[in-house]
């Protein structure tokens, strides 16, 4: 008789529950996989009663049954519109493209605009690059247009399009690395500005990174700004958000409305960078059942709800499925009216944008997978009174409580958007 892989696993989740805490990584591993931060302050200690962490981070609520924890106050930007001097008279123009998906956009805005605005040009607005050939959108498909030019009103000039006398091929291509500084920008970028009089930006990214740094420059508000102050999807997107975070909020009546958001994608998972590293044992990521067993393990009912971002079903989810019954994908929670627009295809930017948004706004936050999404959605959440980030770590003993495993980019404050916000 054939025995079904999912029922032995449930049949044998009690006695591995707590076998899999010695397996799971350091939470700063998981932040950086390439970069430790030299003097770091230590964790966070908790209290023994474990209700509110001692700096008042996080408070468990009381009102639901689980580790649920509760909103904190949002958040204001340390910036003002009074710290920016007038704006120079624009003399050229800067072009660029937004690329890979909304946790990558946040960041190329934000270095696109300290760019434009350190050499007083005007920034051009975006088009929205797919990762497929011929994916392309223009800016006001996924972005609110009036949103982002009143944003950076006084900032930084801003055109619509770029004046037809200049040809996209007069534009000299220039790349900057991730959180541009205003060194980089004067040895290699300026000159061919003043040169060219006109160039076209691309942001790489030698880390994923995003620790906030001792130093402080001006070019930092400018950078806050952008990042944080200028994206607002439009309406249509706003309201296919909206509509799946209510449906999800309704299904999770039996925990007041609580959800969990979980980044979880299948194909990223036989990735080789995944697997266990033969040095520090470490892991970048964790499957479905792993995922159930870190859940379970910090005491949150079968009956939650769970949001995944994985594009299409997959059996490998199952076993998450029968544990935590109420899991779900963005294709059985859209309303049937935007799917033929929203889910044309698997990878389309509309699927990231959803997913990052939903992220951002759950209740509870999971990163499986890590990187920059769960960077910029950790920066996103922290920056709305939303600190819930829980992220599986090696704690000695059996037993620990949801707060032991909150982010560090959380517990020791050490996310860039605890420089831009107060």
């Amino acid at each position: 008789m054939g025995v079904d892989l999912r029922q032995v696993v449930a049949g044998i989740l009690t006695l591995t529950m707590f076998v899999m805490l010695g397996q799971m990584i350091k939470r700063d591993h998981f932040d950086s996989l390439k970069e430790t931060l030299p003097g770091e302050s230590q964790d966070v200690q908790f209290d023994s009663g474990n209700t509110i962490m001692n700096d008042g981070l996080v408070k468990l609520s009381k009102r639901s049954k689980g580790p649920w924890m509760e909103d904190i106050q949002e958040l204001k930007p340390c910036w003002s519109r009074t710290d920016f001097d007038e704006i120079e008279r624009s003399k050229g123009y800067v072009t660029f493209s937004l690329t890979n998906g909304p946790e990558y956009h946040v960041s190329q805005i934000a270095d696109a605009v300290v760019v434009a605005r350190y050499l007083s040009a005007t920034l051009v607005l975006p088009d929205i690059r797919g990762s497929k050939p011929g994916d392309e959108r223009n800016f006001e498909d996924i972005y609110d247009v009036e949103k982002f030019m009143k944003s950076l009103d006084g900032i930084v000039k801003v055109a619509k399009e770029l004046p037809k006398e200049i040809s996209m091929r007069d534009l000299a291509a220039v790349k900057v690395p991730n959180r541009v500084t205003k060194d980089h920008i004067v040895e290699s970028v300026e000159p061919i500005f003043r040169s060219k009089g006109n160039i076209r930006l691309a942001t790489y990214f030698p880390t994923v990174n995003m620790r906030k740094t001792a130093q402080k420059s001006s070019a930092d508000s400018v950078a806050c700004l952008g990042m944080f102050g200028t994206l607002e999807l439009q309406s249509e997107v706003h309201e296919v958000v909206d509509s799946m975070i209510e449906r999800l909020r309704t299904l999770s009546r039996k925990s007041d409305g609580q959800f969990i958001s979980v980044d979880l994608r299948v194909e990223i998972l036989g990735n080789k960078n995944c697997h266990r590293s033969s040095s520090t044992g470490a892991k970048s990521c964790y499957n479905a059942v792993e995922i159930a067993l870190f859940l379970r393990t910090l005491g949150f009912d079968t009956d939650t709800t769970i949001y995944l971002t994985q594009s299409r079903w997959d059996n490998s989810l199952s076993v998450l499925k029968d544990i935590f019954p109420k899991t779900y994908t963005k294709e059985t929670i859209m309303p049937e009216e935007k799917k033929g627009k929203f889910l044309e295809s698997e990878g389309s930017e509309f699927e990231k944008v959803i997913d990052f948004y939903i992220c951002s706004q759950s209740d509870v936050f999971v990163p499986a997978i890590s990187g920059l999404f769960y960077a910029n959605v950790a920066g996103k959440r922290i920056a709305s009174g939303k600190p819930q980030i829980l992220v599986p770590a090696d704690i000695p003993g059996t037993s620990a409580t949801v707060t032991n495993y909150l982010s560090p980019y959380v517990a020791k404050k050490n996310h860039l958007a605890y420089s831009c916000f107060c």
